[in-house]
């Protein structure tokens, strides 16, 4: 007997050029297209059904702007979401700085948002180890400190970008069947009326 349907809000967070878009692209239909990409206005959204034991988990992923002019706009795609999966370029030092402003966001806005750091672009350092901007071993000094998981990927090869979702979606299952376990209120899973933008806070 298969198991219960339960839905996640997934938000992509970043630098503008960070390569957002290509992920989720990858991780959707499981294909690179090559540039120039049109920069994401707003947010872009795409359903991804993925199982986890006996279980389908449907992942709902906002593709956010990354330029900082829709910043606020970010904040609205944001809210409620289950994860977040906050990228940088690997060959950008910069936008691992970005990277760090959008966790802030996070812990002070959604603490029951679980974090993901995803390094982007991993195919740029295999053709040239000087092209890194971005110590692996920094942020994964920084993922532990913020109990993040850490992943370094490339959505033109497709290193580690299964995995991440994966991860996501596991994490999901896990935490919701723990969340209904302990909690007296629980967690409907069952729900259907709102499953991208269930949100495990108040606002």
């Amino acid at each position: 007997m298969s198991g219960r349907r339960v839905d996640a809000k997934v938000v992509l967070l970043g630098q503008e050029g960070v390569g957002k878009s290509s992920l989720v692209e990858r991780c959707a239909h499981g294909r690179f297209r090559a540039g120039p990409y049109q920069n994401t206005i707003g947010a872009a959204f795409v359903a991804k059904v993925m199982t986890v034991g006996d279980q389908t988990v449907t992942l709902g992923i906002w593709d956010t702007a990354g330029s900082e002019r829709y910043e606020a706009m970010s904040r609205i795609y944001y809210r409620g979401a289950r994860a977040a999966v906050v990228c940088y370029d690997l060959t950008d030092s910069g936008s691992f700085q970005r990277a760090k402003f959008w966790v802030n966001e996070l812990q002070n806005c959604e603490e029951g948002c679980r974090i993901y750091l995803c390094g982007t672009k991993s195919d740029l350092l295999e053709e040239d180890r000087r092209k890194r901007g971005v110590d692996f071993h920094d942020v994964q000094d920084y993922a532990d400190e913020i109990k993040a998981d850490h992943f370094e990927t490339s959505s033109k090869t497709g290193q580690s970008v299964d995995e991440l979702f994966q991860k996501v979606a596991e994490d999901y299952v896990n935490f919701s069947a723990f969340q209904v376990m302990t909690e007296d209120k629980g967690v409907n899973l069952g729900q259907r009326n709102s499953p991208y933008f269930y949100s495990c806070c108040h606002h």
